[in-house]
């Protein structure tokens, strides 16, 4: 058996693709919303936060094999994680990223290393900023934008209780708050953009897939300041950017070891 690490559109593919091949696997996934969208296609899995612990238990009592991380590309935490769980059970691990996107040069373009600098970034462009990065990172962002003179943040997350509650804590006002699930299209993120105003907008490298594009295009054309945030650099060893690569190393046993025994 295989743990699968998922949570993303294009991991539910991956999952399919390795099921439907014969290899028995486990999806492990965040949220609940996560959970369901992988149930309703028929791919078993478990929900909440793993530890390293955790799943090195889950992996021993599940029997598995190797890892196959399809998480978020800034899903860092579960990444390192699972390639020292990997390690540590002697069983194999590769990552699927998602391709990176090309956005060339622009003016109004700024690529940073992480969520730090583009809060700072953002603090030397007063205006109306949005924030398309989560709640995770929430307070690093408030802590150099709330209430600052001249900037207004927006901050656009999925509609969960927890970041709500996690507003409410940091002192975001409810009238700047867009909780909405995505992905979004380019007319509805120009909508927002034209409603309130916005000046900056934040947000990840997450991919193509991550509709990345369609946050970056419309805003570039309306002449707005984006703030990009490159992914993680780690030392996957083993990366594919490509399913079918995935699928060939699976099929060719590299490491693999007897996936389609588990239980």
């Amino acid at each position: 058996m295989l743990l699968f690490l998922a949570g993303t559109s294009d991991s539910r593919e991956l999952a399919l693709r390795v099921q439907s091949a014969g290899y028995p696997l486990l999806a492990s996934v965040v949220t609940e919303s996560a959970a369901e969208s992988l149930q309703a296609v028929g791919i078993p899995v478990r929900s909440g936060r793993l530890n390293e612990q955790q799943m090195a238990e889950l992996i021993c009592e599940r029997q598995c094999t190797g890892i196959v991380d399809a998480s978020h590309p800034f899903a860092e935490e579960a990444s390192l994680t699972a390639m020292e769980v990997a390690k540590k059970t002697e069983g194999f691990y590769i990552r699927y990223e998602r391709p990176a996107g090309e956005y060339g040069t622009h003016p109004s373009l700024r690529v940073v290393q992480s969520y730090e600098e583009a809060a700072v970034e953002a603090k030397k462009s007063p205006g109306v900023i949005l924030l398309t990065t989560g709640s995770k990172t929430l307070e690093i962002f408030t802590n150099q934008l709330l209430n600052q003179p001249g900037i207004r943040m927006i901050a656009r997350m999925l509609p969960r209780e927890d970041n709500l509650t996690k507003c409410e804590a940091l002192g975001i006002p409810q009238r700047d708050i867009v909780a909405m699930q995505g992905p979004f299209k380019e007319e509805l993120n120009r909508a927002l953009y034209e409603h309130f105003a916005v000046t900056t907008v934040i947000t990840k490298e997450s991919g193509k897939v991550g509709s990345v594009d369609e946050k970056v295009g419309p805003a570039l054309d309306m002449g707005l300041n984006v703030i990009l945030i490159a992914r993680p650099r780690l030392d996957y060893g083993c990366v594919y950017t490509q399913m079918d690569d995935v699928m060939e190393h699976l099929n060719k046993g590299k490491g693999v070891g007897d996936v389609h025994s588990g239980i």
